[in-house]
């Protein structure tokens, strides 16, 4: 069965990417990164007549989990994120503060943890998770045979930073490197932030983890 992207949005005061993937025959979806704007999640959900049988971030910082709570509530799924990143929560209401000047509610409990080769269902479709620490201690990457939803890790022309809490660089370069670039070239990397890329062009052109960046 090939996963279809049933939506993407770019929510939040970031422009997280929020994508809505699942299984076209039965309906059923996962939630990747509900960072903001749940109205416009649940009026998708519910005008594609989904069901979604997961919710998951690939790291636990505020901008990829706004809507986390107000969804779990709203469809019943389980929220999943890796174990590691469950200290970062703690910074979840400071982080609101800091960067955006608000009060944020309440982070999401984690109902299920989401750790290296967990797969994560709706239907026939399946999504394994790649744990690929270095921009937070807990990131992940979600993956089929034919895409990679890299959250903050990889990006088109970039990776994700490492200058905050938990972060490491070389632990950041060393996974897509050693991971992600494990997958052919022609697989697609969509990603926390921006456009969409693939693995060959990342490989080849990425000035930072790049064959032609290293130069």
């Amino acid at each position: 069965m090939t996963l279809e992207v049933f939506a993407r949005f770019e929510v939040g005061p970031l422009a997280c990417n929020c994508y809505i993937v699942g299984d076209p025959d039965t309906r059923e979806a996962i939630v990747i990164d509900p960072g903001g704007d749940i109205d416009v999640l649940a009026s998708s959900l519910h005008e594609r007549a989904l069901t979604v049988t997961a919710i998951v971030a690939t790291h636990a910082h505020f901008d990829h989990l706004l809507a986390a709570r107000s969804l779990r509530d709203l469809t019943g799924a389980a929220f999943y994120m890796h174990r590691a990143d469950r200290p970062l929560l703690d910074w979840y209401q400071e982080s609101g503060r800091m960067f955006l000047g608000l009060e944020l509610g309440a982070p999401p409990e984690i109902d299920t943890a989401a750790d290296e080769g967990d797969v994560l269902t709706a239907g026939a479709v399946e999504l394994k998770v790649i744990h690929t620490p270095g921009h937070s201690p807990g990131s992940i990457t979600l993956a089929t045979s034919e895409l990679l939803f890299s959250g903050d890790t990889l990006f088109a022309g970039s990776i994700g930073r490492s200058d905050l809490p938990g972060g490491d660089a070389a632990t950041l370069i060393g996974v897509i490197k050693d991971k992600l670039f494990s997958f052919s070239d022609d697989t697609a990397v969509l990603p926390g932030h921006g456009p969409e890329t693939n693995v060959g062009e990342e490989r080849l052109t990425n000035p930072f983890v790049g064959e032609r960046g290293l130069r």
